[in-house]
């Protein structure tokens, strides 16, 4: 393994590492610091949902030139496209959600009331 690639699976572990510390202080944020973090993971352009995308996809076009020189199945190939498309998607569903999660930690305007909780209703498939 060259020195370049011990480099690259130590950023990839501590780039994990760091994802699992945020997931874990997340959850014992305020309500409107979480959603405001949040805003910042689903962020299209800078956040880090935007930059998995980017690394999947560029991963699929890697997948797919090695898959081509018979070095990966096709398969592979095909699932990482497949998930760098549904990430996308997933993103693209997130996106009209960012700006309120943005604006969630800030003081709301002076006439509007607090807002209400909204119960959450789980519907099942029959």
């Amino acid at each position: 393994m060259s020195h370049q690639d011990t480099y690259l699976v130590k950023l990839t572990d501590a780039i994990a590492r760091q994802l699992g510390q945020l997931a874990d202080r997340l959850s014992q944020l305020p309500p409107p610091e979480a959603a405001q973090i949040m805003a910042r993971v689903v962020d299209p352009e800078d956040g880090v949902l935007g930059e998995v995308i980017h690394l999947f996809v560029t991963g699929s076009r890697v997948a797919k030139d090695q898959a081509e020189q018979g070095v990966l199945p096709p398969e592979v190939w095909l699932a990482v496209g497949r998930a760098a498309n549904e990430l996308h998607d997933i993103a693209l569903a997130l996106d009209e959600h960012h700006d309120t999660l943005k604006h969630a930690g800030s003081p709301p305007a002076a006439a509007s009331w607090p807002p209400a909780p909204a119960p959450l209703v789980v519907r099942r498939r029959r």
